[in-house]
């Protein structure tokens, strides 16, 4: 997810809305500009439907153009990675030799959606699965990959129906398989359903449970480009990542990278969902204010927007923020970084003022407690702690001096894992704290006047039950 968390100086609140305001804005993407035309299934999502849409279209054309100028239009276009990290596309994908060493590569997309709050790939495997299949002959090509493996969540089981019969389909028809649309290239996809962990997101942990190991992530070096599904180069990418590439080839890279601000360019599937009159995903452009985006596409804050409490922005890893930063903030990877949050998968997550913010917070930490996988000691102790303090710290047991030990105790966990599971278990907390901590004293200070006894009898804090 977040690459690092920055600080910021005391003026730069009123420099970076002066800096939104005089720029252009962003937003009210036009119809014509949507990459997922089928994004809420009222049309046919197989291949008859598809092919309409434009999909498809061309594709040996696109293949024979070689596997460097496909990079290079991902690399032109500013693709970023819609998994989370947001890391560029088209250098990832430059990653894999272009000289075999006897070994084949693999791309591997990772739709084991499990991070709370997201529900965007889930659409395009419902609605739009052919611009999954068409992105990864495309993306599995520039890479020299031998196959695509799609890794779908175990409970998407809909899904897979539906994206099975599409890679049916699309074998009948010649698109992919041996000779891929006529290019001379043989490609094939594969379908494997997980088990339901949410570890297996992270793309080692992916590889290790598609060889039929347990799904628990790996030491890196080496890194999986040069060792990962079964020992052999290997991509690991996003759903929607994949899905973009064959609208990108089409209308070029300029088209894409006119949409959001510099760095940050493109459409982008946005999930809503908590205390709006009107759940959603929508797809828009990048760079549209976090406030536009709710009340445009989904009707507004339960109560009117000074009803609103804080949004977590980016899916339950990344940090909440408060409404003041709501207020101005955008929706793309640099603004969001700035205010030490994330977009991560932008699953827009709403709480209104009738949220016990502390008790929202806790019941991620039970999340991500029992979604660890265990291997290492600070995600498989820490993240036990951080739900025994934050439980006491909803009803006010604890003292002020805790609130400073539970942050401490998430700079233990951050950074300190094999994976970004410790990561995005410290997150959340840390953003309660930075922007909540008048809310938890409050609750401590609640608590000691009902059990005033409890505060001269404490002299240091309770042992912590993990």
């Amino acid at each position: 997810m977040l690459a690092s968390v920055l600080k910021r100086s005391s003026g730069a609140l009123f420099n970076r809305v002066r800096h939104f305001s005089t720029t252009r804005t962003h937003g009210g993407l036009k119809d014509q500009d949507r990459i997922f035309t089928n994004l809420y299934g009222d049309k046919d999502a197989f291949l008859k439907g598809a092919v309409k849409r434009g999909d498809w279209y061309r594709t040996k054309d696109i293949i024979l153009n070689g596997q460097d100028w496909i990079i290079d239009e991902i690399k032109a276009s500013g693709l970023r990675g819609r998994g989370g990290a947001g890391f560029p596309s088209g250098l990832k994908y430059s990653f894999m030799p272009k000289v075999s060493d006897g070994r084949p590569s693999y791309l591997v997309i990772n739709s084991d959606e499990s991070e709370p709050g997201t529900c965007k790939d889930r659409e395009i495997l419902r609605h739009d699965p052919h611009k999954l299949l068409e992105g990864a002959l495309l993306v599995g090509f520039s890479m020299r990959a031998k196959a695509a493996y799609i890794y779908i969540r175990g409970e998407f089981w809909e899904e897979t129906l539906v994206l099975q019969k599409a890679v049916d389909e699309a074998y009948a028809a010649g698109y992919i398989g041996k000779n891929a649309c006529g290019s001379g290239y043989d490609f094939d996809i594969y379908l494997h359903n997980g088990a339901g962990a949410y570890i297996c997101g992270e793309e080692s942990a992916l590889i290790q449970s598609l060889e039929g190991k347990s799904g628990k992530p790996r030491m890196k070096p080496p890194f999986p480009a040069n060792a990962g599904l079964y020992g052999c180069p290997t991509t690991v990418t996003n759903v929607e990542t994949v899905a973009v590439v064959p609208t990108i080839m089409r209308r070029g890279p300029s088209w894409f990278a006119s949409f959001g601000r510099k760095n940050n360019a493109g459409t982008k599937l946005f999930c809503i969902s908590g205390h709006v009159n009107n759940p959603t995903t929508v797809e828009e452009e990048m760079s549209i204010p976090l406030k536009e985006l709710i009340e445009r596409h989904a009707g507004g804050i339960r109560g009117g927007w000074d009803n609103l409490l804080g949004i977590i922005p980016g899916g339950s890893s990344v940090p909440i923020l408060p409404k003041k930063i709501c207020d101005y903030v955008l929706m793309d990877f640099d603004a969001l970084r700035e205010e030490r949050s994330g977009l991560g998968t932008a699953a827009v997550i709403v709480l209104d003022k009738s949220t016990d913010v502390i008790d929202a917070i806790l019941r991620l930490a039970k999340f991500y407690k029992h979604e660890s996988c265990g291997q290492c000691t600070p995600c498989r102790e820490g993240t036990g702690w951080l739900v025994d303090i934050l439980t006491r710290m909803k009803l006010g047991n604890a003292d002020y001096a805790e609130i400073d030990m539970l942050e401490e105790l998430t700079y233990q966990i951050e950074g300190h894992t094999i994976c970004a599971l410790g990561d995005a278990a410290a997150w959340p907390v840390q953003g309660l704290i930075r922007h909540f901590r008048e809310e938890i004293e409050n609750r401590i200070d609640q608590y000691h006047q009902k059990h005033p006894s409890i505060r001269s009898a404490r002299s240091h804090p309770p042992h912590l039950q993990h």
